[in-house]
């Protein structure tokens, strides 16, 4: 448990999840979806919710997309249910009408309306859902929820090659908040998400939170890549159920970007195969742009994230990335820090440079910190990988056999 101080006011922060906020409820089960291990989870809130979302930028959407997005046209929702083992992307009219029975099924269960169900899938690609085993999992969920609830199993329950559960819990004046995400693979976001989930008791508009998270996306989940594919099912939901009254909008926003930009860095530091998070820092650049293009393009870089795995500064291949982009800069003026070790300044490698001992710095480290100083302006920007191992390909290889 950490405590962050935001204007004057303690924010407790803590691993837990989805059924720390007053009001909602969680499960997740298996159903039979994949081969071993938990495969469907049910978010439910006993009060109607003001909720907002935003969706992959990605032209092949999954069959949820879409009707979570008819769903919550008048932005409002009570539950949500997610499987894993199966994207249903790619699957056609059947898709569409497996989706929405879905949320029937849930509906009939929580003995709630239809339009109030949310649905989310991830997994393989063009592949029908297996309807009787969704069914059969669904079946008897109200009673269950009300028995007993868990944002551990519905942590476990949404993952596909992810290795740990991802949530985050914070409990401050007036409110809680709370999320759980998946993502390790598949992971370069446009203007959305891998798959994410955010409860809170605050009372807020759907349209404010429509805003609040857009602007929580841009730094948070939008500025972190695995392997440069924006996934056809990401997805980040936020649900207000108001249950502990009006909320501080600045102190709101806050708590939200912090739990978005947690869940994101997480994501990153899961990534297949990965054993190191990247953190890019862009310090003194001309623009917000350039700031934003020069992180996630060192982020991006496949190159890079192979030095990286193999412990080699490799100063060279971060200037590839950067010169790759349309992004303004003078390599005369910037310096490169690996891990506050500089390697690169005003246009040449620092003199008595050592390699072999930033290596072993690298080579000791879970988390390595790249610092790119422009020295042209006064923007900033972050953003957030990982190395590229062997195993990625692994993986990868292996993943629909």
């Amino acid at each position: 448990m950490i405590f962050l101080v935001v204007n004057k006011m303690d924010f407790k922060i803590t691993d837990q999840g989805l059924d720390q906020v007053p009001g909602f409820r969680c499960l997740g089960k298996r159903a039979g979806i994949k081969k071993r291990g938990k495969d469907l989870a049910v978010l439910y809130s006993e009060t109607l919710c003001q909720t907002a979302a935003v969706y992959t930028q990605n032209k092949v959407k999954g069959a949820p997309l879409y009707v979570t997005r008819e769903h919550l046209r008048d932005g409002q929702a009570r539950a949500v249910i997610i499987n894993s083992g199966n994207s249903n992307v790619a699957t056609g009219a059947q898709g569409l009408n497996d989706a929405e029975q879905m949320t029937a099924w849930v509906a009939e269960e929580l003995r709630i309306p239809k339009q109030d169900v949310l649905v989310a899938s991830t997994g393989v690609i063009g592949k029908a859902l297996p309807m009787e085993a969704i069914q059969s999992g669904i079946k008897g969920i109200g009673l269950e929820l009300t028995k007993h609830s868990s944002s551990a199993d519905f942590a476990q329950a949404i993952l596909t090659t992810d290795t740990v559960k991802k949530q985050i819990c914070i409990q401050a004046p007036g409110f809680t908040i709370a999320g759980v995400a998946k993502g390790s693979g598949m992971i370069h976001p446009n203007l959305a998400t891998m798959l994410a989930f955010i409860a809170t008791d605050a009372t807020l508009p759907s349209s404010t939170l429509q805003k609040m998270l857009q602007s929580a996306v841009y730094d948070s989940f939008n500025m972190i890549s695995v392997d440069l594919d924006a996934s056809t099912s990401d997805m980040v939901l936020v649900m207000a159920n108001g249950l502990a009254g009006p909320a501080d909008e600045s102190l709101f926003s806050q708590a939200l970007n912090k739990i978005c930009l947690e869940l994101a860095k997480l994501i990153a530091c899961d990534g297949e195969g990965a054993t190191k998070l990247l953190i890019v820092n862009v310090l003194q650049a001309a623009s917000d742009q350039d700031a934003r293009i020069l992180a996630k393009a060192v982020a991006d870089s496949t190159l890079f994230k192979c030095a990286l795995f193999g412990n080699d500064p490799n100063w060279g291949r971060i200037l590839c990335a950067m010169g790759n982009t349309m992004a303004t800069f003078d390599q005369e003026r910037l310096s490169i820090r690996i891990n506050e070790q500089t390697v690169f300044n005003a246009g040449r490698e620092i003199a008595g440079f050592d390699k072999e001992q930033i290596s072993k710095i690298m080579q000791a480290s879970k988390e390595i910190y790249i610092t790119i100083d422009l020295n042209a302006g006064h923007n900033r920007a972050t953003a957030y990988g990982c190395d590229l191992s062997y195993d990625y390909v692994k993986i990868n290889a292996e993943y629909t056999t």
